[in-house]
């Protein structure tokens, strides 16, 4: 194959030969899987059922969920069902689609991080003027915006990598098409310019990790003059799930794509892309919820009603 034009499919990476822990590999994925959708979609019908939650951070949080439920839908189904089917392959088409979409919700993703980041400052540091810089319309164009930059990242990355001749053969080491195992497979310098855009991406997101450290540098000044506790608290219940998630995606997200080759390794990089692609969509609810007593009454109030009565609910909820 000396032109990607004539590649049909790739070959991913099979976790195991044995027919018994493909079954287990299926499994266990497939539990993550319905984990991180119950996650997500209860948070989604938290914030859009309960007019208590209608305000910017909750606004901005429900996007986070979208986002999680597509990205991990973007990868993890694809490899439960090559393991269940015993087949490594997928289509030239289905790796395009797969790339574009991972960098579109996780690229997209990253903005809203650094747009919720930019909130927790206004709400915490300018109290006085949250309403004014915090309107609805400012927050759908902030969401707005950070969809459709994840959109042109997308576009950017896919169009750049598949344009690229590959003629080393057509496996990818990974279980899902993720663009530094493509990268392996090409031919030709032409590669650079892919690396050249992660390059330019990686310092992109590095300013956007700077925006978010100047806020928590200014968000914890001013949180540690709060003379009560109980202030205190509150402060610090909305701001650290954020700074979790950050740290957990930018971290393990940034080394899965800027490590050096020296340091390549199929079971370095499996669990790299384990933690940066499946681990953040299936924590993330847990994290938000764990310390937010609004967010955590509101999903019981959503149980409540979903399995036993609406009586159980106020009037309001999902009115």
């Amino acid at each position: 194959m000396s032109n990607s034009s004539f590649l049909n499919e790739f070959l991913l990476l099979a976790f195991v030969d044995k027919r018994e822990l493909q079954l287990l590999h299926f499994s266990l994925f497939l539990g993550i899987y319905l984990a991180a959708l119950l996650g997500n979609i209860l948070i989604i019908s938290a914030v859009a059922c309960d007019h208590h939650l209608h305000t910017p951070m909750y606004f901005f949080l429900l996007n986070l969920s979208i986002l999680d439920f597509g990205s991990i839908s973007t990868t993890v189904p694809k490899s439960m069902a090559n393991s269940l089917w015993d087949t490594r392959a997928i289509s030239y088409s289905g790796c395009a689609a797969q790339v574009f979409f991972l960098f579109f919700f996780i690229g997209a993703e990253y903005f809203l991080l650094t747009v919720m980041a930019y909130d927790r400052y206004i709400a915490i540091c300018k109290p006085l003027h949250y309403g004014t810089l915090m309107g609805s319309r400012a927050c759908v164009k902030m969401a707005a915006a950070a969809w459709g930059s994840g959109f042109l990242y997308a576009g950017l990355h896919t169009g750049n990598t598949f344009s690229i001749p590959l003629c080393e053969g057509n496996t990818v080491e990974q279980f899902f098409c993720e663009v530094p195992q493509l990268l392996r497979l090409s031919c030709s310098n032409s590669y650079l310019r892919e690396i050249g855009l992660l390059t330019f991406s990686a310092f992109l997101f590095l300013g956007c990790l700077v925006l978010i450290i100047l806020s928590y540098v200014q968000i914890f000044t001013a949180v540690l003059r709060i003379p009560s506790e109980q202030g205190r608290h509150k402060a610090f219940s909305t701001c650290l799930p954020h700074l979790a998630v950050v740290s957990l995606f930018v971290s393990t997200g940034m080394f899965a794509y800027l490590k050096p080759p020296s340091t390549c390794s199929p079971a370095l990089d499996l669990v790299v892309a384990v933690l940066y692609s499946v681990v953040p969509p299936t924590v993330n609810p847990l994290i938000y919820s764990m310390r937010n007593k609004e967010l955590k009454n509101a999903v019981r109030k959503l149980i409540d009603w979903t399995f036993f009565s609406s009586k159980k609910l106020p009037i309001f909820f999902c009115k």
